[in-house]
């Protein structure tokens, strides 16, 4: 509008619009004198009028509805989100109380039933030095009270579960600190293998002690074989031994690759291999996340005995079965 038109001689005598200045049409823009349009060498140009008010608020209104309604859907947005982070963290609540009663509860109960594993160890050593039956009949009593409490245990296949008296070799997948009270359930005469450092526990360490746990160094190979020899002896003088083949708990639920040792021990002894599938212990209490507790219950599977005198094909065999039983309940395999 601030524009300067110079028309020829022609257009400024036909023009009924004087257009000598910037001013003038300045003055008929905003006065909308009379013109519907205004016309320069053929060219029209729309009615420079300033909209009504009714225009502005017709123009305006459907832009404003737009931005309320946006705004309550954002907010309908936020309430959900907000909804759901309050949910996630009741549950976290929930899981980290149910953590610290699952070790009051461990914690008491193992004081009273340390104290009857002492009373009896010296007849244990008397009578049955190797597979100690007496200290572990306490220790399923233990671990029964603690897990009673807190988590629903189905167990399948305990028919083949060889007797006490018979030795052997028992593997099974790894995925939670609560593994071993949940074997321990069972009640069969296996030595676990368990790093050092927890032999220092007050009471549960001492009671392992009296269990006969066996130790083990980690990264240490001298260790490691004194520990498979000490595995072997104890199979030949008819105790059973238990292994994680993994070696450590599995990070994210999915199988991991086993070592022989087991195996090993299993050809040099002609012991049987068994195999157990555990489902549901990560999701209780993830590896890692040792001081919380979800809800939830834990699967045992008990798969029938394996024999063979080749190590890597018992191992290849008994990882195949945990495998395929994982990967049945929607669980990974690396």
């Amino acid at each position: 509008m601030g524009m300067l038109l110079r028309p020829g001689p022609a257009a400024a005598a036909a023009s009924p619009i004087p257009v000598a200045s910037s001013s003038s049409a300045n003055h008929a823009v905003a006065v909308g004198v009379g013109a519907r349009s205004l016309r320069y060498r053929g060219v029209s140009v729309g009615a420079l009028r300033s909209p009504s008010p009714q225009v502005l608020a017709t123009r305006w209104r459907p832009r404003r509805d737009t931005v309320v309604r946006s705004d309550v859907v954002a907010g309908g947005a936020a309430a959900a989100a907000g909804d759901s982070t309050q949910a996630l963290s009741d549950l976290q609540v929930a899981s980290r109380f149910r953590g610290v009663c699952f070790y009051l509860v461990t914690a008491v109960a193992a004081i009273f039933l340390f104290v009857a594993m002492v009373a009896v160890h010296p007849l244990v050593l008397l009578f049955d030095r190797y597979r100690r039956r007496a200290q572990h009949y306490i220790a399923k009593i233990w671990a029964t009270l603690t897990i009673s409490m807190f988590y629903k245990l189905e167990v399948e296949g305990m028919e083949n579960l060889p007797p006490n008296s018979s030795p052997a070799v028992y593997v099974a997948n790894h995925q939670s600190f609560l593994d071993i009270y949940t074997l321990l359930t069972l009640g069969r005469c296996f030595k676990f293998i368990s790093k050092t450092s927890i032999f220092m526990f007050p009471i549960i360490g001492w009671a392992m002690y009296l269990l006969g746990v066996i130790p083990l160094r980690r990264m240490d190979s001298r260790s490691q074989l004194d520990c498979l020899k000490r595995c072997v002896d104890l199979v030949g003088k008819g105790a059973s031994v238990f292994f994680f083949p993994e070696g450590t708990r599995s990070r994210d639920g999915k199988l991991g690759v086993f070592k022989r040792g087991a195996f090993s021990v299993a050809t040099k002894t002609g012991a049987p291999v068994i195999p157990i599938t555990l489902i549901g212990t990560g999701k209780l209490m993830p590896s890692g996340m040792e001081g919380i507790l979800n809800s939830g219950s834990v699967k045992v599977i008990i798969h029938r005995p394996i024999q063979g005198n080749n190590a890597e094909t018992l191992c290849s065999e008994a990882r195949n079965v945990i495998a395929d039983t994982l990967l049945l309940h929607g669980y990974g395999v690396h």
